[in-house]
């Protein structure tokens, strides 16, 4: 697939046979996935499904440059960040490529943090701007509060859809170049503090044409339901950039997901393709009210965040008969960077890497490990992000000649499949031998009683490290020692024995980023601290 693919993008092929996009002199994204819409005559198709009502593509290009207007009426100027504290909605659509049009840098954050978070982040992005929905006004406007800083201009998102019916409808893009900044992300939390994360205008065409097109096989004709939320690089460039990209349609809805919610937006809207997390699909098979028929219209299957266990993968497929897609990205990479291929599915792998983007994995001192041997993951690629916002140590540290360590443990296999071990620091070494958490949890996840599960390494009388096992059940009633055996016996009868659980804990919920990853540093945390009271 090489030449022209969109007005002002041309793929062409590096020596290594990669695809790479080179952008016209001039470039705003906000003319690729915005505008060009209209002159393609897509003016009257859906390109947003909402419980509340549809916006077609004229719709949003008007309602762009409207909100695009109205932030340089509340004072915001070229560069400046605006802060988004949004539902997923038409508004953060307009209120994002608005900003982008009109040489705003937008900053979507998780709108379910609380004020101190929202503090911490407008300190560190600076920005000029807050927008948030209703629903998030008490901490969005506490946060402001307590940033302390004076030159932030707050606004609900309903306020400015008033300015903005006011507004010119017309808005000339700012003029760009591929490199300039374009929008931020934070990083999820994985391990700690989240980071400003710097993309370039050339960031969303890239993830969209080399996982889009070349990967998922998207089509003009689907229609994209997300559980990720738009905050979120995943829920983004699954839910916002990828339909725009493709002229295709996205499902947004302002509530939280649910099993309920998301079998009614199922039901509602037919679906072509779901992007979720492992949780969100064992809850749905847990739930047990969704009917294949119901799943019809369904071509592709996502999961990211964490890998998937191959029993969950199994179970799915039985329900509507499409395999789940394992894709893993970042919020630092932009996107999606290895993932399986529709007619290429190997359980137990995360596929191969997506055309474009190269991928090495390496031992402690930076040199590439052979074949089977785990090691840090790195990856290079257009959509990779430029540095960490006023943060030169961690992007010195992160970023060497273009490679991001992502913080990934993988293998290849020698059939060059990628094989997720966990997070470097998630690791166990149990007698002298490393021990990736998925495999223990993939086990655990076999027992029918067991939603999920999250390993993490505990101490044992003798200051040995062993595996302990988190479980969430099905029936968090049928907890009981029993149980708690046979969990044993399935997981003696597929690990070698040094890997099986010593100890198996029963709880309500694991503690988790917004994207679904689950954070086992607080989870080791609270072990610690339970046994330095006892």
């Amino acid at each position: 697939m090489r030449g022209e693919i969109r007005k002002g993008i041309v793929v062409r092929d590096d020596p290594d046979g990669s695809p790479r996009l080179a952008f016209a002199e001039r470039f705003n994204a906000a003319d690729v996935f915005v505008d060009r819409h209209l002159a393609e005559g897509r003016g009257d198709q859906v390109a947003i499904y909402c419980v509340s009502g549809n916006v077609s593509y004229a719709a949003l290009a008007e309602n762009v440059n409207r909100f695009g207007n109205a932030l340089r009426t509340i004072g915001l100027r070229r560069g400046e960040r605006l802060l988004m504290i949004l539902a997923d909605c038409p508004e953060f659509f307009y209120a994002f490529w608005g900003a982008v049009k009109a040489g705003i840098v937008p900053v979507p954050v998780n709108a379910l943090l609380r004020a101190r978070d929202f503090a911490a982040i407008i300190r560190n992005s600076q920005c000029a701007g807050v927008l948030y929905s209703g629903e998030f006004a008490v901490e969005a406007c506490a946060g402001v509060a307590q940033s302390e800083r004076p030159a932030v201009t707050a606004l609900a998102v309903d306020e400015l859809a008033k300015l903005a019916r006011d507004a010119a409808p017309q808005l000339a893009s700012v003029t760009a170049t591929a490199d300039d900044d374009c929008f931020w992300l934070y990083s999820s939390g994985t391990t700690g503090e989240p980071k400003g994360v710097v993309h370039a205008h050339a960031s969303l065409p890239a993830i969209c044409h080399l996982f889009g097109d070349r990967v998922l096989g998207g089509r003009a004709q689907d229609i994209f339901l997300s559980v990720p939320r738009l905050s979120f690089s995943y829920g983004l460039g699954i839910a916002m950039a990828t339909p725009l990209w493709l002229g295709a349609a996205a499902v947004l809805d302002r509530r939280r997901p649910a099993p309920e919610t998301t079998r009614e937006l199922f039901r509602r809207f037919a679906p072509t393709v779901f992007a979720g997390v492992p949780t969100a699909y064992a809850r749905l098979l847990a739930d047990g009210e969704l009917k294949r028929t119901e799943l019809s219209a369904l071509r592709r299957c996502l999961s990211g965040g964490e890998a998937t266990p191959p029993e969950l993968l199994r179970r799915w497929q039985a329900l509507c008969g499409l395999p789940i897609l394992e894709v893993i990205g970042s919020t630092e990479a932009g996107f999606i960077y290895i993932a399986t291929r529709p007619d290429d599915v190997r359980p137990g792998t995360t596929g191969k890497p997506v055309p474009g983007y190269g991928i090495r994995i390496v031992d402690s001192a930076g040199r590439d490990v052979p074949d089977q041997s785990t090691g840090r993951l790195l990856v290079r690629g257009q959509s990779v992000m430029k540095r960490y916002w006023n943060n030169p140590e961690k992007t010195a540290a992160s970023l060497v000649d273009g490679w991001f360590d992502s913080g990934d443990v993988f293998l290849r296999d020698a059939d060059g499949y990628y094989v997720f071990c966990g997070r470097g620091d998630d690791m166990l070494k149990v007698g002298a031998r490393w021990i990736s958490p998925f495999e223990v949890e993939s086990a655990i996840v076999r027992h029918p009683a067991v939603l999920e599960a999250a390993v993490v390494g505990r101490a044992d009388d003798a200051g040995l490290v062993k595996p302990e096992a988190w479980v969430v059940l099905s029936n968090r009633r049928a907890a009981c020692e029993q149980l708690a055996d046979e969990i044993r016996v399935v997981c003696k009868r597929e690990l070698a024995p040094y890997k099986y659980p010593q100890w198996i804990r029963f709880v309500d919920e694991l503690p988790k980023t917004a994207t679904g990853k689950v954070q086992r540093y607080k989870l080791r945390r609270l072990n610690f601290e339970m046994e330095r009271k006892q």
